[in-house]
């Protein structure tokens, strides 16, 4: 008897999953949307938006790069403002015999934190600027 009622649960199975994908493929795909609900939804753990796409890109920087409120990755920098700030580096250096530290130059000039070692870098291989000492204890003077 088992065996009868297996064979027969199987037989009806088999007829609905194969009236379901006749169903399926007979639909167009409007249809299948339409049934879906349309916009697939996030799953757990995924933040609000992030389906959505972007907004219109930011306008070109006329200018210094403005760091973003609450931090995040440096706006780019063109090499034209990394030589502007050099010049305000030199320029600051120039008037301390003893030279400066870096945490002094970025307190003096207003600059970010990440502004400071691009500048520094392009400095020192420019030959604008020559370091002494290692590390926060270093001192830069103009060369």
């Amino acid at each position: 008897m088992p065996t009868s009622l297996r064979s027969q649960l199987d037989s009806l199975a088999s007829n609905f999953a194969t009236a379901v994908l006749a169903a399926i493929r007979g639909a167009s795909l409007d249809e299948l949307v339409a049934e879906s609900g349309g916009a697939p939804r996030r799953g757990p753990g995924r933040p609000r938006g992030s389906l959505t796409t972007k907004a219109a890109p930011t306008a070109a920087r006329a200018s210094a790069p403005v760091p973003k409120a609450g931090g995040g990755r440096l706006a780019r920098r063109s090499p034209a403002d990394i030589a502007k700030a050099l010049a305000q580096v030199v320029a600051l250096v120039k008037t301390k015999k003893a030279g400066l530290r870096s945490e002094e130059i970025r307190k003096a000039l207003k600059l970010d934190v990440r502004e400071v070692p691009r500048v520094l870098k392009e400095g020192l291989a420019k030959k604008k600027l020559k370091s002494k000492g290692q590390k926060r204890a270093t001192t830069y003077s103009a060369a």
